[in-house]
Order: C-alpha cells, then sequence, then structure tokens
C-alpha cells in the first residue's frame, strides 16, 4: 500500500504542481523549460510505475473490503465507462461539438473512469486510487476554470466527433478483452 500511495503522491503532486503558476513558473525559470519538462515527465512517470506496482502488490496480497458495492449499479459502471473513452478519445481529436461541450474533455473522461471504479469496487486501494484521481480531476477543472481557461470555443459536428465517438467506441471494446 506504502508504493501505491507513493506514486499517487508523485504522480498528482506533480500534476497538481502545474495548476500552482507562482510556483510553476519559477521553476521553469530557474530549471529552464526542456529540463522542466523532463522532470516533471520522470516524476510522473516514476509516479504511474509505483501506482501499477504498488496497486498490484495490494491486490496480491489480499482485498481490504471496505464496502460492497451494489450490483444495481453495474450498468451505471459501463456507461461511465464508456463516457470515460469517447472524452478521452474527443480530446485529441479535432475541434467538434462532443470536445467543445466537455470544454476539457480528459478531465471528463479521468472523472468518468474514475468514478465507474468507485462505484464498481469497495475496497481500500481501489478507493485510494480512483478516489485520489476523482479529487485530482475535480481539483484540476476548478483550477482551469480560476485561471480563465474556458476551454474549446464551440463548434458544429464535424469529423472530430465521429473520431471521438469510433475511437473511444472501439478502445471501449477493446478494454473487454484487455481488462
Amino acid at each position: 500500500m506504502t508504493l501505491l500511495i507513493l506514486g499517487l503522491v508523485l504522480f498528482l503532486g506533480a500534476h497538481t504542481f502545474t495548476t500552482l503558476r507562482q510556483l510553476r513558473q519559477p521553476a521553469i525559470a530557474r530549471l529552464g523549460e526542456g529540463p522542466y519538462k523532463g522532470l516533471y515527465s520522470l516524476v510522473s512517470a516514476a509516479g504511474i510505475v509505483l501506482i501499477v506496482i504498488g496497486f498490484g502488490r495490494y491486490r496480491h496480497a489480499g482485498y481490504i473490503a471496505i464496502w460492497d458495492p451494489p450490483s444495481g449499479l453495474h450498468a451505471v459502471t459501463l456507461i461511465l465507462m464508456w463516457v470515460s473513452f469517447v472524452s478521452l478519445a474527443a480530446a485529441y481529436s479535432p475541434l467538434g461539438k462532443i470536445k467543445a461541450s466537455l470544454r476539457h474533455p480528459m478531465l471528463v473522461g479521468v472523472k468518468a473512469w474514475a468514478l465507474a471504479h468507485l462505484i464498481a469496487n469497495g475496497d481500500l486501494g481501489s478507493i485510494l486510487l480512483f478516489g485520489g484521481f476523482l479529487a485530482w480531476a475535480v481539483y484540476d477543472r476548478i483550477s482551469l476554470k480560476r485561471r480563465g481557461d474556458a476551454g474549446a470555443a464551440a463548434s458544429g459536428a464535424t469529423i472530430g466527433d465521429a473520431i471521438a465517438l469510433i475511437v473511444g467506441s472501439g478502445a471501449y471494446a477493446a478494454m473487454w478483452w484487455l481488462h
């Protein structure tokens, strides 16, 4: 559990640091943009590795049950996961109605993914992992709003919507074989 928590602190801490502009700008000025990005990437990658190893060790040692997820929420979990994949695809698709209406589709995708897993899992490790990501995504969205980053401007339906729906739905289907 220690590695999982350390990984969350590193990964989410690095991502939270980027929202603290009064600290981030002097760090970039001191290190230089390239070294700052390299250090940011290294810390984030180390965090992901520790999260994966820590959660794997936690699962191998045995789950610590906190609550039993209601089976009636299974359909909600499946819908949230589809929304997550389409949102993540929209984040990298050309501008369309999906991307514009979500404003920050990556954060919507992370929130939907985390919430889906919180609904489906009632163990301590899952609550720490997915609850941590959900809390960070909510914080980051509030931070973006306070900084005045409105996100994508409204637009008509484009190829970007088709790409988001096709790629997101395809990734969602692939999840069934890989998860």
